[in-house]
């Protein structure tokens, strides 16, 4: 009887995600805590942003609630989710830092970032571009312009690569945050901003006079976006991984995408199409 008891104790506790290994990094801290925190910024719609009731909401957002529904799944308890506000100058910090587990907004993924930080499978593909008041004529004409870029990210890299190449003399403008941005174009401050054409999207689509800006339709830059958390996780990457691969497969990514996408365009681009296909990395 002792015999048979102890087999059954074997296969229960071999077969349980949770038991299977020990667990260790961040499942192991959210375990203990019953909390996850994520990251994320605060004006970026439709990424992500603080909405209705001071709720963070955005199509990132959703992609880490499926994810922290799978860490759920894994752990085989329920767990508190903690919204932590970041701006671009101190989220990968707030990753190394341990003061957020995940970072959810518009983030590039490049090898550079992966030094600090590590990534989970892509979740958007965009590129960057330039806001400007309708009727500038900015897009025959840099010279001289003033522009604007939020300090640290891979756009303003981009955009003075750009000017550089092109041999144009522009006065590139570095800020902390993309509102500002918007506010100084609207004000004649700023002759244009460049920003993730998604973003400069979402940034139009939430000022009270939409009318009054443009977006160039050109991108200079290929922007991969993926979620960040912290290196040499393999376990939680591996969570994080699964729920946005199962999203793919399944095709229910395309809601989500439709639920903050669909008012810019009726259609999912050729691009995004690939990169689903491209990582619905198979299960087995």
């Amino acid at each position: 009887m002792r015999k048979i008891l102890a087999a059954i104790l074997f296969i229960t506790f071999t077969c349980s995600p949770v038991f299977a290994q020990e667990l260790t990094g961040t499942l192991q801290q959210i375990k203990k805590s019953e909390t996850i925190r994520i990251g994320y910024r605060q004006s970026l719609p439709p990424m992500s942003f603080l909405g209705k009731n001071n709720i963070p909401e955005g199509y990132t957002i959703d992609l880490c609630q499926q994810i922290v529904a799978e860490v759920e799944s894994n752990l085989n308890s329920k767990i508190s989710v903690e919204y932590v506000p970041v701006d671009a100058d101190n989220r990968f910090d707030a990753l190394i830092d341990n003061k957020i587990d995940l970072l959810c907004g518009a983030t590039t993924k490049t090898l550079e970032r992966q030094e600090k930080v590590d990534f989970t499978e892509l979740t958007f593909v965009t590129g960057a571009s330039f806001l400007t008041l309708r009727g500038s004529g900015l897009e025959n004409n840099f010279e001289g312009k003033k522009i604007g870029v939020v300090d640290g990210t891979t756009t303003a890299a981009a955009l003075k690569a750009l000017l550089k190449d092109a041999e144009i003399k522009a006065d590139v403008i570095l800020l902390q945050a993309t509102e500002k941005g918007v506010a100084d174009v609207k004000d004649g401050k700023l002759d244009a901003f460049a920003a993730d054409q998604v973003v400069l999207i979402g940034l139009i689509m939430a000022s009270e006079k939409k009318s009054d800006f443009t977006i160039l339709p050109d991108l200079f830059s290929y922007e991969p976006f993926a979620i960040a958390l912290r290196r040499n996780d393999a376990d939680f990457r591996l969570v994080a991984d699964r729920a946005i691969t199962r999203l793919y497969r399944s095709e229910k990514i395309i809601p989500i995408y439709n639920k903050w996408f669909s008012q810019f365009s009726k259609k999912i681009p050729t691009a995004i199409e690939a990169m689903v296909q491209l990582h619905a990395t198979p299960e087995k």
